[in-house]
């Protein structure tokens, strides 16, 4: 096996860049996601510090059912955060494939090509679930617009 050209470096770089911006773009979705994630986490924390202090009956059953509410949309969330990063991982495979297809001289275009159509399916599930969670949140959010003056 003769070993790579010098001049190929370039090549795989270029082909790789595109990749590595897809990759850019997740990690600001995954961002995204670990804050709204981080969100759902410390509202059920000060519910449930709330719910440890005596409070009337009507509170105590209306902080209940919101802490039940939170619950779906905690699963929902880090769903899409796992098989987000699984998109992101697929995307990393993209690019280390391309470096090699360069380098070696190796016809890798199916699998390449799989692990892309893998990544883009994994990105649309992961964001089919995170829009489920904002769909949930919008549905079962409580504003107090009449309160006791």
């Amino acid at each position: 096996m003769a070993l790579p050209d010098i001049t190929d470096l370039p090549r795989a770089i270029q082909l790789a860049l595109a990749p590595a911006f897809l990759l850019t773009g997740i990690g600001g979705l995954l961002n995204v996601m670990s804050g709204r994630l981080a969100r759902i986490m410390d509202r059920g924390r000060t519910l449930a510090e709330g719910h440890a202090r005596a409070i009337p009956p009507a509170d105590a059953a209306a902080i209940a059912l919101e802490r039940q509410a939170l619950e779906p949309r905690r699963h929902l969330t880090s769903v899409a955060i796992t098989v987000t990063t699984i998109a992101a991982l697929l995307v990393c495979m993209v690019i280390g494939g391309l470096f090699v297809e360069v380098m070696l001289e190796t016809p890798l275009k199916w699998l390449i090509s799989a692990f892309f159509a893998a990544a883009m399916v994994a990105l649309v599930v992961g964001l089919t679930f995170f829009l489920r969670e904002l769909h949930l949140a919008m549905r079962t959010v409580r504003f107090d617009l009449y309160e006791d003056e």
